[in-house]
């Protein structure tokens, strides 16, 4: 999978007619590559490798289209070491073999292997666990490229053989010096107006590649003067969003919408919800995360909120795509300015942990029912307080195991509904050390 990439000074013409324009400016050199300062500066982890001369392996994670392949490329270049590219599609165990025999014998000759593997989260852990051998003893340098979490995809001895390098998506500052360095190439200016070509930026959606390929297209038209950001959208698709919907960018995006909601921001919030719906996300699976959203950060502070997602997931059954979906961006609305407490949800797991630790400790015997003789004389059910007949309905008797120290797990906010039922539960603790000390 090639990659962006800038001008090659005094490239020989190929024989072998037109190249693509991104063939055309593909990089000589790491300081040519555009973005990633982060990783290649003299500073950042690639820059001390090669200033030290330790180069390890790697592994390369980010988006479609910021330099991965390249970078690794231009790597073997400046090492002194042979390019093998391979991608994990088309590799079987078979094609491996001939890789790593090649590597062992480019390795007893004094010549090292940079091998790179595109996609490599595409093997399995079988697969993975080939290559350790072969790192191990020096046969081959791994640099894998992978658009997914290697936290998730990649087994833990890779990962432990490798430094992950984090590669970001391209900005609209770098898309535009790439558009520069694609305009000197063409020998001239694409036919655009201003802000026809931050339109044309913007959907390349921070994808080097994807820009070259657009600039491509508009630098091949036949136009009389220059064209506005309508007529560009008439001439060219807008890119699909980068969304996969069993991919880091639907984990990413629904921890992003559930982190807004819980901040009190409806704006971010309906952003977030608009990008997974235009992204082909499952509306089924917002309306689950939604109406969970409500319970784990709202909770009984209103507890209007988690009726109201109900509703808008029954609203959306019923109604379906796209209408359905406006009733999920209002409960979203809702949700983002609803007062926020998880004085229940921190209770549920508080009580839960003291469930596993006490998990077989009785009931104490006085709130056990008594339906026999025998279990009478056991002493179930005595001296039982039937708390409607108490004063002010409240006995104060204690309801947790006799060989268990009272828990407190509810603490309720000081925001919402829940400020009631702060007051409500002040009243009773007040009320049962009275009760316990009279």
């Amino acid at each position: 999978m090639a990659d962006l990439f800038d001008k090659i000074p005094g490239a020989a013409p190929t024989a072998t007619g037109p190249r693509p324009l991104a063939d055309r400016l593909r990089p000589t050199r790491l300081s040519e590559v555009i973005g990633q300062e982060h990783v290649l500066g003299p500073e950042a982890p690639l820059g001390v490798m090669l200033a030290s001369g330790t180069l390890s392996s790697l592994i390369l994670w980010g988006p479609p289209g910021v330099g991965k392949t390249t970078i690794a490329r231009l790597l073997a270049d400046e090492t002194d070491l042979s390019f093998v590219q391979i991608s994990a599609i088309f590799t079987g165990v078979a094609d491996l073999k001939k890789v790593f025999e090649a590597a062992r014998m480019r390795h007893a000759n004094g010549q090292g292997t940079l091998l790179f593997v595109d996609e490599i989260h595409r093997f399995n852990k079988a697969q993975q666990d080939g290559f350790l051998p072969h790192m191990e003893d020096g046969t081959i340098l791994l640099v894998g490229a992978t658009t997914e979490n290697p936290s998730f995809e990649l087994n833990a001895a890779l990962l432990s053989r490798a430094q992950v390098l984090v590669l970001e998506r391209l900005d609209l500052a770098h898309l535009e010096l790439l558009a520069q360095r694609a305009e000197h190439e063409l020998a001239r200016a694409l036919p655009l107006t201003g802000p026809a070509r931050e339109a044309l930026l913007e959907m390349a959606d921070g994808d080097g590649r994807a820009l070259l390929n657009l600039i491509e297209q508009v630098a091949a038209w036949k136009v009389p003067g220059t064209l506005s950001p309508e007529d560009l959208g008439q001439r060219l698709m807008k890119r699909a969003a980068q969304y996969d919907k069993s991919g880091d960018a639907h984990y990413n995006l629904i921890s992003a919408l559930h982190k807004s909601v819980r901040g009190s921001d409806p704006d971010a919030a309906l952003y977030w919800l608009a990008r997974m719906l235009e992204g082909g996300e499952d509306s089924r699976y917002l309306a689950r995360r939604i109406t969970r959203m409500a319970i784990e950060d709202i909770g009984l502070a209103d507890p209007q909120a988690q009726t109201i997602c109900l509703d808008a997931w029954q609203v959306f059954e019923r109604l379906g795509s796209p209408e359905g979906e406006l009733a999920l961006a209002q409960a979203v609305t809702y949700l983002a300015l609803a007062p926020k407490s998880n004085a229940g949800y921190a209770a549920y797991k508080n009580a839960r942990a003291a469930a596993k630790r006490t998990g077989s400790e009785p009931p104490p015997k006085h709130i056990l029912n008594a339906p026999t003789g025998l279990m009478k004389e056991q002493g179930y059910g005595a001296g039982y307080e039937y708390d409607h007949d108490a004063e002010a309905g409240f006995s104060g008797q204690d309801y947790f195991p006799e060989a268990m120290k009272r828990g407190v797990y509810y603490t309720p906010v000081e925001r919402g509904f829940e400020r009631e039922l702060k007051r409500r539960l002040d009243y009773f603790t007040k009320l049962r050390a009275k009760r316990h000390n009279s």
